[in-house]
């Protein structure tokens, strides 16, 4: 479908411009260009036209658009003038100033467009990334070495000391003993917990050895 919108389109570019081209000679003719001189002037509007759009999506400079308005210009008012607004036969002095003076004026705008500078290629876009700041090598300080690890020493095998020998059992009278277990279960009628060493120490008067040999064989 679009390729054939496509040829439609250039077979409408061909029809138009066929015409504009015969209106333009047409005009020029009746102004007193005749020969090769009547057919250069369509040539000469039509190329300006197209330098200038070519222009104009290069750059929209002012430049181009003055010469595009121009040639547009000079083709709509000789398509204009030719559906019997003007006497052919008689055309004015003004016409005939006009395109007399046309091929000088087209020289110039062309001449204009084709030494116009030409806008960058690739325009800078601006960076979001702030720029990485130059490393002075020369300056930069050299890397602190890395320590070397320490000899891990031998392991030193030492003797093994001695097991601590046990205190040494304290003898304790059976008599005692008894009179202890009498103390005890009193105290415990009264207090409802067990006597401990001290307590038993202080009512036997005996030394805390001997407190604690006891206490440990009431239990």
């Amino acid at each position: 479908m679009r390729r054939a919108l496509n040829h439609l389109v250039l077979v409408q570019a061909v029809i138009s411009g066929a015409l504009s081209f015969s209106h333009l000679h047409d005009l020029a003719q009746a102004a007193g260009q005749t020969g090769w001189k009547a057919w250069a002037y369509p040539v000469s509007v039509d190329l300006l036209m197209v330098a200038a759009w070519r222009r104009l999506r290069a750059q929209r400079s002012p430049l181009a658009w003055c010469w595009f308005l121009t040639a547009l210009t000079a083709s709509l008012g000789a398509n204009v003038a030719t559906a019997g607004f003007l006497d052919m036969q008689h055309p004015p002095a003004l016409l005939r100033l006009g395109i007399a003076g046309w091929p000088a004026l087209a020289f110039l705008g062309g001449t204009l467009l084709a030494h116009a500078p030409e806008p960058p290629a690739h325009a800078a876009q601006p960076s979001s990334e702030p720029a990485a700041e130059p490393v002075d090598v020369e300056r930069a300080p050299a890397p602190a070495p890395e320590p070397e690890p320490a000899a891990v020493p031998a392991a030193v095998d030492t003797p093994a000391l001695p097991a601590a020998d046990p205190a040494p059992a304290v003898p304790v009278p059976p008599a005692l003993v008894a009179h202890a277990r009498k103390l005890a279960d009193d105290h415990h009628a009264r207090t409802g917990s067990p006597i401990d060493a001290d307590t038993l120490r202080a009512r036997l008067g005996v030394p805390a050895p001997m407190a604690a040999a006891i206490t440990a064989q009431l239990t």
